[in-house]
């Protein structure tokens, strides 16, 4: 189940704050290493775009983690704002 007491951590501050600040790695050097536009990077982090299967694929291969550990977090984000918004047209 979703917590609902607090809004889940966006994917994309768990990947700067947790994998690219540690390794002081640049946004710009990171989407090189993905082979990705620097541009996906930055809405990720920003919170402005989720993490796609693609990306999570990317990710997992570039962190050494999983692609669930990234659609995880994605999905727990995406559907505490669901809820949230559908608990206010209630």
């Amino acid at each position: 189940m979703t917590p609902l007491h607090r809004e889940p951590t966006h994917p994309g501050e768990v990947l700067l704050e947790e994998f690219l600040k540690p390794g002081d790695t640049t946004q710009v050097d990171f989407a090189r290493k993905l082979g990705v536009p620097v541009q996906r990077i930055n809405t990720i982090i920003n919170g402005k775009r989720g993490i796609t299967a693609e990306t999570a694929l990317k990710l997992s291969k570039a962190l050494d983690t999983t692609p669930e550990f990234w659609m995880n977090l994605q999905s727990t984000y995406d559907l505490y704002h669901a809820y949230t918004r559908m608990k206010k047209a209630a």
